[in-house]
């Protein structure tokens, strides 16, 4: 890859890591289901925008709104309320090192996936790697019978579930421009988000001005934004090049989370983190590249 690319890589992951950091702040004051709304709304609202400027083409047909909408559910939605409501328990950088198991969450859904990637020995290796770590991972919770950091742990996961599947499904729509998928993808889930966070959590009560940051930050910066750059690298590099943005996210949550929140890391989460990393280097095959290079 060119120097520009891993660039906007390195970009890219240090802006979602930060989006931890942003859930970390918006959950001082409201609950999941708004922060996903807050998100995927403002996030909507930026893509529209963006897609307007470049005079895009909008799909007219009703039933590819309704699939892209439902797909905005299930890559988009439901995975942004899992982590504000795992980070109510957890610091964000340990939420950040779970959301690196995207790719082995990916590996297992493709293999079952009709037409999908089948998996191969070292694959699922590193998703048992990967599995090892997240173990290592809930162990302090598992010493001190944290039953709280459990379901935080199983929120992560059952994010990086929905983005495997969410990623399975999307291979279906390349041939949808990706502002126009990414635009009513966002749109559909924040139809579904808003009225279940006024059912579920009422009326949101925003009174500092460090949330409202976090929501623009969250929905323009790390959603609207990201989105962009990433629908038009993904081709150039390929899905294993731009995988490493899941080594550069939980990076900058750590770091981020440590200085500005004062969260607290365990060494032993430190080294979850990696072996989850060490599983990823079987996942996307650089374990048998870095094994050739090696003298016999």
């Amino acid at each position: 890859m060119s120097l520009r690319d891993w660039f906007w890589i390195i970009f890219l992951g240090a802006i979602w890591g930060c989006s931890f950091i942003f859930n970390a702040v918006l959950i001082r004051e409201l609950g999941p289901v708004w922060v996903t709304s807050f998100r995927v709304g403002i996030g909507a609202l930026g893509c529209w925008a963006v897609l307007f400027a470049l005079r895009k083409p909008v799909p007219r047909d009703p039933g590819l709104w309704l699939q892209l909408s439902g797909l905005g559910v299930i890559a988009y939605a439901v995975p942004f309320a899992l982590f504000p409501l795992a980070q109510a328990e957890m610091a964000s950088g340990v939420a950040a090192i779970i959301n690196a198991m995207t790719p082995m969450a990916t590996a297992i859904i493709s293999h079952f996936w009709i037409g999908g990637e089948k998996g191969t020995p070292i694959k699922f290796t590193g998703v048992a790697i990967g599995f090892i770590g997240a173990a290592i991972l809930v162990s302090p919770a598992l010493s001190e019978g944290g039953t709280s950091q459990l379901w935080a742990v199983a929120a992560c996961l059952g994010a990086t579930l929905c983005y495997g599947l969410s990623l399975n499904i999307t291979r279906s729509y390349k041939h949808i421009e990706p502002t126009a998928f990414a635009s009513i993808a966002l749109t559909g889930a924040a139809v579904v988000a808003v009225p279940v966070a006024f059912l579920t959590e009422g009326m949101p009560m925003i009174t500092r001005g460090e949330t409202w940051g976090a929501a623009i930050a969250i929905g323009l910066l790390s959603t609207a934004f990201t989105f962009q750059i990433m629908y038009r690298i993904l081709p150039r590099v390929g899905a294993t090049n731009f995988a490493t943005t899941t080594f550069i996210a939980p990076i900058s949550a750590l770091i981020i989370g440590v200085t500005v929140l004062d969260e607290t890391i365990l060494p032993i989460q430190i080294l979850g983190m990696l072996v989850i990393f060490f599983g990823l280097l079987f996942i996307d095959g650089r374990i048998r590249q870095i094994w050739r290079r090696v003298p016999v």
